[in-house]
C-alpha cells in the first residue's frame, strides 16, 4: 500500500522539482510517488533520439496522456533530431550501454538543465533509471554533469527501481494500458534490436501495435 512508503524528500528539501522523462511507462510510478509525496512537478519530454517520428509522436501521447490524468504540466521541446544525430556522430556502432548512451544522455540532460535554470527550479531529475535496461549509474553521471553547469542546481539521483518502483513499473502501465516500446528509441538500437530479432527467429519491431496489458509483456526498452 502507498500508505506503508514514506513520503519522497528533494535533495534540497524543496517542494518543486522538473522531471525530464523518457517515455509514460518509465514515468507512470515515478509521477505516481512524486505526487503523491506532495511536490510539484512539470515534465519535461525532450527526446530527440527517438526514431522515427511516429515513435516519437506514440510515446510522447502516451506520457502526455497520464500527466494530463493527474493535471501536471508537460512541456514538449523541439524535436531536433539533427542535433542529436550530430552529437552521436562517430559513434553510431557503439553497443547498447556505451559511450553514444552517454553522449545522448548529455544532450538531453544538458536541455533539461537549461530549462531547470530558466524556469526556477532547483532540482531536476529524470525517469530514464527507471529501465531496467539502462545503467543507472551511467544516468545519473551525466544528469549530475548538467546540474553543475549551473549554481544552485541539483540533479535527484533517486533509484526509483527500487522499494518495489520496478514492479510498479508494470503494474501501472498495465492498468494504464500505456503503449509498450520494443527498443531503447535511436535508430541504431533499432537497428540492433532488429538484427537479434532475425537472429532468434523473431519478426522485426511493428510500431504502434504492442500496449501493456495485452499478453506481450516483455519489453526491449
Amino acid at each position: 500500500m502507498s500508505e506503508d512508503r514514506p513520503k519522497l524528500t528533494t535533495p534540497d528539501q524543496s517542494t518543486k522539482i522538473l522531471m525530464h522523462s523518457c517515455c509514460a511507462p518509465c514515468a507512470g510510478d515515478v509521477m505516481n510517488e512524486v505526487t503523491r509525496s506532495g511536490i510539484e512537478y512539470e515534465v519535461l519530454f525532450y527526446n530527440p533520439n527517438i526514431h522515427p517520428v511516429r515513435e516519437y509522436e506514440l510515446r510522447k501521447n502516451e506520457n502526455k496522456r497520464h500527466a494530463d490524468k493527474l493535471g501536471v504540466g508537460f512541456v514538449d521541446l523541439d524535436y531536433d533530431k539533427d542535433n542529436w544525430f550530430e552529437r552521436v556522430k562517430g559513434f553510431e556502432m557503439e553497443p547498447e550501454r556505451g559511450h553514444r548512451c552517454t553522449l545522448c544522455f548529455d544532450m538531453r540532460f544538458e536541455r533539461s538543465a537549461l530549462y531547470a535554470v530558466e524556469n526556477g527550479y532547483s532540482v531536476f531529475t529524470s525517469t530514464l533509471g527507471t529501465s531496467r535496461w539502462k545503467d543507472i549509474n551511467q544516468i545519473n553521471g551525466c544528469g549530475e554533469r548538467a546540474a553543475a553547469r549551473y549554481d544552485g542546481l541539483s540533479y535527484w539521483t533517486h533509484n526509483w527501481r527500487k522499494k518495489g518502483g520496478a514492479q510498479r513499473m508494470i503494474e501501472i502501465s498495465k492498468d494504464e494500458n500505456f503503449y509498450q516500446q520494443e527498443y531503447c528509441g535511436c535508430v541504431y538500437s533499432l537497428r540492433d534490436t532488429n538484427a537479434h530479432r532475425k537472429a532468434t527467429g523473431r519478426d522485426p519491431i511493428k510500431f504502434g501495435e504492442n500496449y501493456y496489458g495485452q499478453e506481450n509483456t516483455e519489453s526491449d526498452s
